[in-house]
């Protein structure tokens, strides 16, 4: 059976769930006829880099991390309980992010990109930012791109690395390709060189200097970061407060009369650890809490920004995460403190920990305030999201994985799942899928940070793993064994998928 053959019919019958995929039918339907504003809201989407489902004390009680701005826009807001990320690390999350496809359907099929690779994504493939130029948005970048730049290198060739880069000449990819009017970014993460800022596609600050990098991680004390070439004047401690600087200055800049988006990808948490001295003590997780809580104060600072600019009851913030923490067990029992919250695992990992993450939404006048929904929703989410706010249906051809979550955002009761199935990949490709209660993963062990992260079946034995998170949300039972016929099925599910390269019918 090809792509162009599989009917609706054919979907529902895959899923051996009628009822249920007759109620998801219908909440898409909804999502895309029931809001159509006149006015176009500003949207602003803030991404964490590595905060972990149990930080913000507004998702789990027993944080020893104070986060009173994230806790603020939840109570502002709605907090999403079951949310997660495409992929559980950082290249292929932003991939879905943007472009509403799930990153192993691209070139990428599993890891990251480096601070050199080229773009990802594929050119003249629909963005959000793209989506939202096309209805008069002005549109922003500020923070973390890596998802490629296109390096012009020294000899006029390809394959950039440290030491063949023209850091003169402007990028070929990055935010501009990818639909940002205007875009202050590094390139990758910040424990990735080069370490250098780019402003609209060309280098701030040339990186002719070199840093011999750190290996320190757990201490703190300078943090964790390779060595390679570096800008003479960057300076590692002062990367979250200057994207937290340039993002409130782009909101600043915005006409009344124009709406505008602003995606701020944070550096923070991820490593280096890099808590300004403003911060530094001020938890009881030391390096890393204290970040956090840097986190918390940029945070308050963008939407602050918002507020006084007058674009409070006109803006919907979206604040989530790239993925879980990456918090081994020793560093939960050093600090008490579960930065993923009661889920199995850590950031990379198939296991809930690595993919499931806060995801709060305020927008005044649309969205009950103290809200929360236990909708099954993906990051991948977005695109269609922005879509259905600004009264638009996407392409066939586009957001092959995006569903409208505005139904849920409006009506924090609704009781028609959003989606069918959500699929989870972990950091080293290991796929897992998720219907209902139901969680399927196609092999034994983490397949990312955690050991063993792969596991050789034995003969006879399981071949996979099969949990019921409704029973068992700790991942501790593996079903797989005793529940043969919902193994099948969802294989079956998770392989058509993938082989007819959407995960919904084609009904636009």
């Amino acid at each position: 059976m090809t792509a162009n053959t599989f009917t609706r019919r054919d979907f529902l019958k895959t899923l051996g769930c009628t009822a249920a995929a007759v109620a998801w039918a219908g909440s898409r339907g909804l999502a895309q006829s029931s809001q159509r504003p006149r006015e176009r809201p500003n949207i602003v989407l803030i991404l964490a880099d590595d905060l972990g489902y149990g930080d913000p004390t507004c998702y789990q009680g027993q944080s020893k991390i104070p986060t009173p701005r994230m806790d603020r826009l939840a109570g502002e807001g709605i907090r999403f309980t079951d949310a997660h990320t495409p992929s559980a690390v950082c290249t292929p999350t932003r991939y879905g992010l943007m472009t509403g496809r799930y990153c192993w359907r691209s070139s990428l099929k599993r890891g990251v990109l480096n601070g050199y690779s080229d773009p990802l994504i594929e050119r003249d493939r629909l963005t959000v930012a793209s989506l939202l130029k096309r209805h008069g948005y002005h549109t922003g970048c500020v923070g973390k791109w890596h998802l490629g730049l296109g390096w012009v290198t020294t000899d006029g060739g390809t394959g950039a690395k440290a030491g063949n880069v023209e850091w003169s000449r402007p990028v070929t990819g990055g935010p501009p390709a990818a639909g940002f009017d205007y875009s202050y970014i590094i390139p990758a993460s910040l424990d990735m060189d080069p370490y250098c800022w780019l402003e609209n596609g060309r280098t701030v600050e040339p990186a002719t200097a070199q840093t011999p990098g750190s290996k320190r991680r757990w201490d703190g004390g300078g943090g964790f970061w390779r060595a390679g070439p570096m800008a003479p004047s960057f300076d590692f401690y002062q990367v979250l407060p200057t994207v937290t600087t340039k993002a409130v200055d782009f909101v600043k800049r915005q006409r009344a009369d124009r709406p505008f988006f602003l995606y701020v990808p944070l550096t923070a948490p991820h490593t280096p650890w890099m808590p300004t001295d403003e911060f530094r003590g001020k938890t009881q997780v030391d390096w890393y809490g204290d970040f956090v809580a840097q986190v918390d104060w940029a945070v308050g600072q963008i939407v602050q920004a918002v507020d006084d600019a007058g674009g409070r009851d006109n803006t919907l913030v979206i604040f989530t995460s790239d993925n879980g923490s990456h918090w081994p067990v020793a560093q939960i029992q050093q600090f008490g403190h579960r930065a993923n919250g009661p889920w199995r695992g850590q950031k990379s990992d198939i296991h809930d920990a690595g993919h499931r993450v806060p995801f709060i939404c305020r927008w005044p006048g649309k969205i009950k305030a103290g809200t929360q929904s236990d909708q099954t929703i993906c990051l991948t989410d977005v695109l269609a999201t922005c879509a259905a706010v600004v009264g638009d249906t996407l392409p066939a051809d586009a957001g092959q994985d995006s569903y409208s979550i505005l139904p849920a955002l409006l009506n924090p009761s609704l009781d028609q799942p959003i989606r069918a199935a959500i699929e989870h990949h972990s950091g080293n490709g290991l796929f897992a899928i998720r219907q209902g209660p139901w969680k399927l993963i196609l092999g034994l062990g983490s397949g990312g940070f955690t050991a063993p992260a792969q596991v050789k079946p034995k003969p006879g034995g399981p071949q996979g793993q099969l949990y019921n998170l409704q029973d068992d949300p700790g991942e501790q039972k593996n079903l797989w064994a005793e529940q043969p016929e919902i193994v099948a099925r969802l294989t079956t599910l998770l392989e058509r998928y993938q082989q007819q390269g959407y995960s919904r019918p084609m009904e636009r």
